[in-house]
């Protein structure tokens, strides 16, 4: 990645660096140990570790401190430099922008089956490249398997026998490489704004990745499930980190069948977790599924704030222009027939099936005729106005109209503003920034106790309490925690409110305080019940 943002992992904690960091760039073919070898260094569980090969796709991001020395860790995918299958070639192509941004290039072998053509090809390419490899003969579990890493000297002059699941080998390999880093002290962190991009698979959440972050960062292809493994990238912006989440498109539970499929899922909602924004990614020319419902259902559960991104803008307006400008069909020969009808009577058109059709007199039938032929000059008029009208249509009509209908759909989400975009485009994109600034500084928002109750005093709370219930009274509120807002209740109720009553709570408390794209959660005191006390004299 050149100059500019570096980050580092020490332990789970992640923290972006100005410096420039020495960069080691893991490369191999698919399915010899490269992600195992990443999450062991890292001290992670960043990359999904099957048996399957092809795993790993896009560029995996970490930092590692070897005796002092930080520098940057790259897991890629799967090498295979002739392919001419897309994805293959994708892989290639976003290995080949870490490899010329690398201090020291780590090509992981599998010294159990020993060399093979593919790994003398990629040698050879990364030797014209200008970046001759450290081979790193991995699955050598004991010093007494140390001799299987020998057939490997005929790629270069440094092999090293490892095993990355077990750690043999590891030390010697690390103090050989970061022998010319410097040391350095730990950086100092910067605040940030977490984002995680969820939603289906194929509705354009590595496309919108690429367009916020202005860089071909992860791989965009019209295969679903292209993205395995989450993808973050770090983009500084009016002075403003912020750490976009790209997961995999979450699947139906019933239509993931590979092993990677379902990891991919279950690190897609584990990274969902770690963002303080959600971005839920819908195909706006599709509009909102009931697939895509569940994962809104997700992301309120885990109590993220949510911004309801309606990509492929574009694809839904060149739709409804089509719509109008498409009038409906109608066939000829059943517009006569129903003039015919009009003109004949329905009784006397009634009749049973394969009977002779009425037949009317010559005048009749002339100004039947003559009927006919406006009808057509009518069709032909309005289908002329309608395309006249397809070039006319209004976006922002348009939005208003399709708002209302996610809205309807998505009814939990209420407090989640909606922005239409085109991340193929760009077009509207820049409104994201300024939300997703607005939404996280509403989610960590905290409000005063006397300003919480004096807004309480105001609040009419019969209007939200059923007839059939106790009178609902509130003591006490205060506001226990911030992201998500949380506020504690202190009633005369030994039963918890209904949900209806809290709903109502909910929506008073935003129209006085703006807790915009925030989940609002309620803890509620119960009043203690129990045998009253009687004293006599």
């Amino acid at each position: 990645m050149g100059f500019g943002l570096r980050k580092i992992i020490a332990g789970a904690a992640e923290i972006i660096m100005t410096e420039k960091l020495p960069s080691i760039v893991i490369v191999g073919r698919p399915n010899v140990g490269k992600s195992t070898l990443f999450n062991r260094l890292t001290g992670t569980r960043r990359s999904i570790v099957t048996n399957e090969p092809g795993i790993t796709r896009d560029r995996i991001y970490g930092a590692v401190t070897w005796d002092g020395k930080p520098f940057e860790l790259v897991d890629t995918g799967g090498i295979v430099p002739d392919s001419q299958a897309a994805i293959p070639r994708e892989i290639l192509r976003q290995a080949r922008k870490a490899i010329d941004a690398a201090t020291t290039v780590v090509q992981i072998v599998d010294a159990r089956t020993g060399p093979v053509p593919l790994d003398l090809e990629l040698a050879e390419l990364l030797r014209r490249a200008g970046k001759p490899p450290i081979i790193a003969a991995n699955k050598v579990d004991t010093p007494q398997q140390a001799y299987l890493a020998a057939p490997f000297y005929e790629m270069g002059d440094s092999v090293y026998p490892i095993s990355a699941e077990h750690g043999f080998g590891l030390d010697d390999m690390l103090d050989a490489i970061t022998a010319s880093f410097a040391k350095g002290d730990a950086p100092e962190a910067l605040p940030e704004i977490n984002v995680a991009i969820i939603g289906r698979p194929n509705v354009g959440k590595s496309t919108l990745l690429n367009r916020l972050v202005e860089s071909d960062r992860a791989i965009v292809s019209p295969e679903p499930g292209t993205t395995r493994d989450a993808v973050d990238t770090v983009t500084i912006r009016d002075g403003v980190a912020y750490r976009f989440l790209d997961t995999a498109g979450i699947r139906r539970k019933g239509k993931t069948t590979l092993v990677a499929e379902k990891l991919s899922v279950i690190m897609a909602r584990r990274h969902l977790e770690r963002a303080d924004v959600a971005l839920l990614v819908v195909d706006a020319s599709l509009g909102v599924t009931a697939h895509d419902a569940t994962i809104a259902g997700y992301a309120e559960e885990s109590g993220r704030s949510v911004i309801i991104v309606m990509n492929k803008w574009d694809l839904a307006l060149e739709l409804a222009r089509e719509k109008a400008g498409t009038p409906p069909k109608r066939d000829p020969k059943s517009a006569r027939e129903r003039i015919i009808r009009g003109a004949a009577g329905k009784d006397r058109f009634r009749s049973k099936r394969g009977a002779p059709r009425p037949k009317l007199a010559g005048g009749r039938q002339a100004a039947v005729a003559d009927k006919f032929n406006q009808a057509v000059l009518t069709a032909d008029s309005a289908r002329s106005q309608s395309l006249r009208l397809s070039s006319s249509v209004n976006p922002g009509n348009l939005a208003k109209d399709y708002e209302t209908i996610v809205r309807a759909k998505l009814k939990f989400l209420s407090y989640a503003p909606i922005v239409f975009l085109s991340a193929k485009t760009g077009d509207r994109a820049e409104k994201l920034f300024p939300l997703i600034d607005k939404v996280a500084a509403a989610r960590r928002r905290r409000i005063s106790t006397g300003e919480l109750n004096r807004w309480l005093s105001e609040v009419d709370l019969e209007r939200g309490t059923s007839p059939a219930s106790r009178k609902m009274k509130i003591y006490y509120i205060t506001q226990a925690s911030s992201s998500p807002p949380t506020f504690i209740l202190f009633t005369n109720q030994n039963k918890p409110i209904h949900f209806s009553f809290e709903r109502f709570l909910e929506n008073q408390l935003r129209e006085r305080f703006e807790f915009i794209g925030a989940p609002i959660r309620f803890i509620q005191r119960l009043r203690k019940v129990g045998k009253r006390r009687v004293f006599r004299p």
